[in-house]
Formats: C-alpha cells, sequence, structure tokens
C-alpha cells in the first residue's frame, strides 16, 4: 500500500474557507491564523479549517500576499511527477478537443486555468515555451521538463520564465535552453493553416499572442467588404494578416517597435501578402492616431498591458480612454471596433465603462455586438475571476 504524503499543516482563521469552498484558488495572508516554522518558500502544504478539517493541498509562500496556491482539493494526494503527468494528459485532452487541426501554435498549460499554478507552456510545432511564476512550481521545474519529453518529444524546450511575479515570490529572471537543440531565430508556426515566424527569445509573452486566437478569426471574418482596416498595436502582424485575407482593401499595420514590424513584415511575406498594398509602419500608435487624416472601417485595438497592478488603474483608465477615443475619431460611420485590454488589475465592468467614456467624448454611439475573451486553450477557473486578464469589445459605432 502506497503511505499518504504528510504535509505541514497551515489553519486558517475562522470562517476564512468561504472562498477556497467557493473554488478560488488563491488563500491571502490575511486568512491564515497558525503556520508551522520553518517553512521554505513554495513548500506544499495541508490547508486546515479552523475546526481541523483538512481542505487542501497547496504551495505555500510566506513572501506574497498570495500566501497558498491551491493545487487540489484531495488532501490524500501525493504531489510529484505522477500528479503533474495526471495533469498535462487532462490538459492535451482539452486541448485536442478546442485547438483548429490546422494550428500548431497554441497553448498548452494556462497555469492555475489547467490545475497548475504558475507555469506556463506554450507549444509552437515542434517546441515548447515553458515559464514559471511561482516558487513551488519551480521546485518541480525539473520534473516538468521530464514529463513533457515523455509526453510530446519536442525539437527543443525553452524557458522564459520573467517578470515582477518571479520577483514577488523571491525568484530572479531565467531564460535559455532547458532541453534539446537550440532555439532558432524564429520558430515556425501555423495558425488556422496561416504561417506566422515567431521570436521565442526576445518577443513578447513568449512569442506570439496565442489568447488572440478566437479573435483573429473574428477580425478576419469582419474584413470582409472593409475598404480599410488598422491594426494598432500590431506586434508581428497576426491581426493583420487575417484582415488581409479576409478580404479588407487595405490594413494599415503600426507598432512602436522596430523588431515587431519586421516581423510582421515577414509574417506578411510568408502568407504572400504585400507590404505596398498593406504598410506596416513603425510609430507612437497614440501621435499616429492623431496625425493621421485616413478613416477606417474596421479598427483592432491590442495595447500592451497598462496597468501592471492597482497602483497603476488610474494612469491605465487614461490610457485606455485616450486610445480608444482616438480610434473612434477615425472611424467611419457603421465601423467597427475590436478593442481589448490585457490588463490584470482592470476587470470587465472598468473597462466598458472607460471605453463608455470614449464614446461620450467622440460624440459617438457605440453599439456592443459581443464581449470577448482567450481562446478555449487558454481555460480560466470559474472561481478565478483574477484569471480572466484578456477582455474585449466588438463594438459599431
Amino acid at each position: 500500500m502506497t503511505k499518504k504524503p504528510v504535509y505541514p499543516v497551515v489553519t486558517l482563521k475562522a470562517g476564512r474557507e468561504d472562498s477556497l469552498r467557493r473554488g478560488h484558488p488563491w488563500l491571502f495572508s490575511g486568512a491564515l491564523a497558525r503556520i508551522p516554522e520553518g517553512l521554505d518558500p513554495g513548500e506544499v502544504v495541508t490547508v486546515a479549517s479552523a475546526s481541523g478539517d483538512a481542505l487542501a493541498l497547496g504551495f505555500y509562500n510566506p513572501q506574497t500576499d498570495i500566501a497558498v496556491r491551491i493545487l487540489t482539493r484531495d488532501c490524500r494526494a501525493g504531489i510529484d511527477a505522477a500528479f503533474w503527468r495526471e495533469r498535462l494528459q487532462v490538459a492535451l485532452a482539452l486541448r485536442r478537443r478546442v485547438v483548429p487541426a490546422d494550428t500548431t501554435g497554441y497553448r498548452l498549460i494556462n497555469a492555475e486555468g489547467d490545475g497548475v499554478p504558475g507555469l506556463v507552456v506554450d507549444r509552437y510545432d515542434r517546441w515548447l515555451v515553458l515559464s514559471i511564476a511561482t516558487a513551488g512550481m519551480d521546485g518541480f521545474r525539473e520534473d516538468w521538463v521530464r514529463i513533457l519529453e515523455e509526453a510530446l518529444a519536442p525539437e527543443g524546450i525553452y524557458e522564459r520564465s520573467e517578470g515582477a511575479a518571479r520577483r514577488r515570490e523571491g525568484l530572479s529572471d531565467r531564460s535559455g535552453v532547458l532541453a534539446g537543440a537550440a532555439m532558432p531565430e524564429v520558430v515556425p508556426m501555423s495558425e488556422n493553416g496561416f504561417p506566422f515566424a515567431v521570436d521565442v527569445e526576445a518577443g513578447q509573452k513568449t512569442g506570439f499572442f496565442l489568447d488572440q486566437r478566437p479573435n483573429r478569426e473574428l477580425s478576419g471574418r469582419l474584413a470582409a467588404g472593409a475598404g480599410c482596416m488598422l491594426n494598432a498595436f500590431a506586434y508581428s502582424g497576426g491581426f493583420s494578416v487575417y484582415g488581409i485575407r479576409g478580404g479588407a482593401g487595405r490594413v494599415v499595420s503600426v507598432d512602436i517597435s522596430e523588431r515587431a514590424t519586421a516581423l510582421a513584415k515577414r509574417n506578411l511575406a510568408l502568407n504572400g501578402l504585400s507590404e505596398e498594398t498593406h504598410p506596416v509602419l513603425t510609430a507612437d500608435v497614440f501621435k499616429y492616431l492623431r496625425e493621421t487624416d485616413e478613416t477606417f472601417d474596421l479598427v483592432v485595438l491590442d495595447p500592451p498591458a497598462f496597468a501592471r497592478s492597482r497602483k497603476d488603474l488610474a494612469r491605465a483608465a487614461r490610457g485606455y480612454k485616450d486610445i480608444n477615443l482616438q480610434a473612434m475619431r477615425r472611424l467611419t460611420a457603421g465601423g467597427l471596433l475590436l478593442t481589448f485590454s490585457c490588463s490584470n488589475p482592470l476587470d470587465q465592468d472598468l473597462f466598458e465603462k472607460i471605453v463608455l467614456g470614449a464614446a461620450r467624448d467622440a460624440i459617438r454611439t457605440a453599439r456592443v455586438l459581443q464581449r470577448l475573451g482567450p481562446g478555449g486553450d487558454h481555460p480560466t477557473d470559474l472561481g478565478h475571476p483574477e484569471g480572466r486578464y484578456l477582455k474585449g469589445l466588438l463594438l459599431c459605432l
């Protein structure tokens, strides 16, 4: 008989188990009444109610406000390679159902959304890119490399574990090859049959905004019959490729990064599209929208996160309002706006209020056609609203 693992017990204050019972995967430091001495950041613990009932297992970290990240409500489980292997198989089964057959770039593991807090794994055809954000998951890094190699036999696994979340967990940034061959300068992938080149080592996120796949599909459908489309904050040109292939007569792509626009030009060329007909401009989007005389039948606004924490919200709100206002002023009557925020601290309600304020200042009526989010390869726990970072609106003005 396999011996049940014994983990240190952290005890909640009376009445503080409600959020856990509702399915939220985080416990904050203020909810804990008793913590054993000597626990290391990232250690697996048993969470118990004030009355002593075992409720869950999770990663503990005394250095962050999120004191415990829940792993499972099965307190008999062992958190080991077999546990993670089972989580990977469940994630793979979901992707087989939700990822299109002609798509080789998608998210394989989406942290809490796949029951693997602190781990993101993106697949680009024969390559995997791994990103770890928590101390607990950092301790299982080598296990995950072996599990991914066994299950998928990738040509290479590259790590991009970077950002403020790691530093809050007491971790330094880390990047480089974890297994297999060295990462090429650009990695090829396909999305709905469209080829794209991905800059894994220096690109945004892990190289491509995989979460926007269904919204790129939507933009392609909306582009049919559009005279001119603007892809603002175009990055590597994903929305542009879909818009041109969807039937837009002219697509203008704008991004401030020369590296991004060079990659966007490369992706247009990969899809047999002409930069002469569909210009790619290296420019500040705010300045471009204020200075251009061109009007557009379809505008895509997919800016970077303007707010990384709640203290950034006021400044971010001004940025989102300004960029939406300028875009609305360049839209033709009856034009369509796809507008997004990937700022985690900014929720859907506040985003919509900001966009409404922009419409009022532009003296335009904005009709909501659809509320938007990421694809099915980016699942989020229903009890974890903080996981729903990408929010968007399809508006007709």
